[in-house]
């Protein structure tokens, strides 16, 4: 009874627990094709915490659904996450609306108490970065963006694209505005910036102009966990509208070797992977055979209307979004070659 006693009393002096410890991924999300949907209401609080995964090393995940903007969906259609250290919290992407963020900010109050030290957004595309402004409110955070957030906050694509979001979510959108980060990356392809906190080591890299304005990857080395945003895409055909395939090509060649003793692939959009990534030789192959079809069909002075006709790819007609994505991806590509080649 007296050593019961003791033990109690011990465990009565223990500091409270400043987080749900995350420990083992969950094979709902990892090597797995399944995919979540969701149908929200509308009617969501900013207090609702969003459905999240666990991915082991205190690491969490939000898996968007792989599917256009939507009411049901809310603007929920793209990946973020967070990690936990001793001294504080990153956040790697801010998902599609200041709702959606104000939620993200939610589920990790239902995990930790420890401060939200940083935000990483990868890339400004609306469903990666539309949800940082309630993150700009926490005080002390550090945000952290690709230089080349400058240019897309000038242009009239980002005028756009706010109206159209606020056309279909005008009370998730309320409150946005184009917040410009604290740390801007860039100069020149390969640049990284590390950030070490709770005895964790991140290494944030420049990959350049490949999927929009300014890419960034994210390695938690300790983990071995890269959250590659959407330089990779898994279970979904990929976009290229604002980016530079052949930037696409030299950073997936440069990823295929980079990171040796990596343990779990995270991309944007779609599910993790453990090694060797399917999902990375997926993408490489989707764009690179894009392009040697555009090449060709260019060299052979074909027309822009018929090079898609013969673009169509059989084997990915099956493949999410690919309706929606492929012939603006090969249009892209073709006349982005038309500059490389003329």
């Amino acid at each position: 009874m007296k050593i019961l006693l003791r033990a109690i009393s011990l465990l009565l002096l223990l500091p409270a627990l400043s987080w749900a410890a995350c420990t083992s991924p969950d094979p709902k999300v990892v090597d797995n094709p399944w995919l979540p949907t969701y149908a929200f209401t509308g009617k969501e609080s900013p207090s609702d915490p969003l459905p999240m995964y666990c991915l082991g090393q205190n690491s969490w995940l939000f898996l968007g659904s792989i599917e256009q903007l939507s009411t049901e969906n809310r603007g929920f259609n793209g990946n973020a996450g967070f990690i936990v250290t001793e001294e504080g919290v990153i956040v790697i992407d801010a998902l599609g609306t200041p709702l959606l963020g104000q939620r993200m900010i939610a589920s990790i109050r239902s995990v930790t108490d420890k401060p939200i030290r940083y935000l990483i957004i990868t890339h400004h595309h609306p469903d990666h970065y539309y949800g940082i402004n309630p993150f700009r409110k926490i005080p002390g955070i550090q945000i952290i963006a690709h230089e080349g957030i400058d240019a897309y906050l000038n242009s009239e694509r980002f005028e756009g694209s706010v109206d159209y979001r606020k056309g279909i979510l005008p009370d998730d959108m309320q409150g946005f505005s184009g917040e410009q980060p604290d740390l801007k990356i860039g100069s020149e392809t390969g640049d990284k910036y590390r950030i070490k906190m709770g005895g964790q080591l991140f290494e944030i890299y420049n990959v350049g102009h490949h999927h929009s304005d300014g890419d960034l990857l994210v390695y938690h080395v300790d983990a071995g966990y890269l959250w590659v945003s959407d330089l990779v895409f898994n279970q979904r055909v990929t976009f290229i509208g604002d980016g530079k395939s052949d930037e696409a090509v030299a950073q997936l060649e440069w990823l295929k070797t980079a990171f040796p003793s990596s343990r779990l692939m995270i991309p944007g959009h779609g599910g993790v992977q453990t090694p060797p990534y399917p999902m990375l030789e997926h993408t490489y192959d989707y764009i690179t055979r894009l392009r040697s079809i555009m090449t060709q069909a260019i060299e052979d002075d074909v027309e822009l209307s018929d090079a898609l006709d013969m673009a169509e790819f059989k084997d990915w007609q099956d493949v999410q979004l690919y309706q929606e994505n492929h012939r603006a991806n090969g249009s892209h590509i073709y006349r982005e070659l038309e500059m490389e080649l003329f």
